[in-house]
């Protein structure tokens, strides 16, 4: 494997190409890559992340948040998010647990060559969740349009801008621009800034950074930490990505 391709497949986040019979991930940064898994290939990208609020009293832990990533041909996925919550308030002991609200979308990629791509990922959030504080009682969508270039051998670059409405307001407008930088066959850096305007009026700036290791072609891992820019915030994140192929055990045996 050279190191080139190796950065591709360790940075989802700044992958060019969809690469056959390798992993590319959406985590575990906040911008979404611009590759899709594959047609008949299913990915599973889960992870556990601590948060630290406003007041760092308050906390809350998503334990797991998982993504559930299914190609039906080669540009085009579908993509199921779930995460289960704990959250305790400042000022209180009491542990407040459920579900959040589902999230059902897809992610097509539009264009594929020189070295840059582009796609574009919605998802639906739908009021499913089975405890306060996280039902919403609304339904909600995500939307980004994802963009990746080709820096030169070592270095890669991908950005978001999105929207996203939950039934409320004016919504709210998102953006993230991550770069990355391969450090050896196994290893890969990020660092990220990222944010929203809230209902087009309150801007919240943060930044994260982060590690990845490729264990083999099929199975990454991966930690992260993220801080506010113009507010108190703090989170730690780890977790792991396993790609499923379709074809994996004819491969093996031609």
């Amino acid at each position: 494997m050279n190191f080139k391709k190796t950065l591709l497949v360790a940075f989802g986040v700044l992958t060019f190409g969809q690469l056959s019979a390798q992993i590319i991930t959406d985590r575990p940064d906040q911008t979404e890559s611009s590759a899709t898994v594959g047609r008949g290939n299913f990915q599973i990208e889960t992870g556990f992340m601590t948060e630290f609020g406003g007041d760092t009293s308050s906390r809350s832990m998503l334990a797991p948040t998982t993504l559930f990533r299914y190609g039906l041909v080669d540009n085009l996925e579908l993509r199921v998010v779930t995460e289960f919550e704990i959250t305790k308030e400042a000022g209180s002991d009491e542990l407040k647990k459920g579900m959040a609200d589902i999230q059902i979308g897809a992610k097509w990629q539009l264009f594929s060559g020189k070295g840059t791509e582009i796609a574009l990922l919605s998802h639906v959030a739908i009021p499913t969740a089975t405890a306060t504080p996280y039902k919403g009682g609304n339904y909600g969508t995500i939307n980004k349009i994802s963009i990746a270039h080709d820096i030169n051998e070592n270095a890669s670059i991908g950005y978001n801008v999105g929207y996203d409405y939950f039934g409320e307001g004016n919504g709210n407008l998102t953006y993230s621009v991550a770069l990355g930088i391969g450090v050896n066959d196994k290893f890969g850096l990020f660092i990220e800034p990222y944010g929203e305007v809230v209902d087009f009026e309150k801007h919240i700036a943060n930044v994260d950074a982060g590690i990845t290791y490729l264990a083999n072609d099929n199975l990454q891992f991966d930690f992260s930490f993220g801080t506010g820019i113009n507010h108190r915030y703090n989170f730690i994140s780890v977790g792991f990505s396993w790609l499923l192929e379709k074809n994996k055990s004819n491969k093996k045996k031609s």
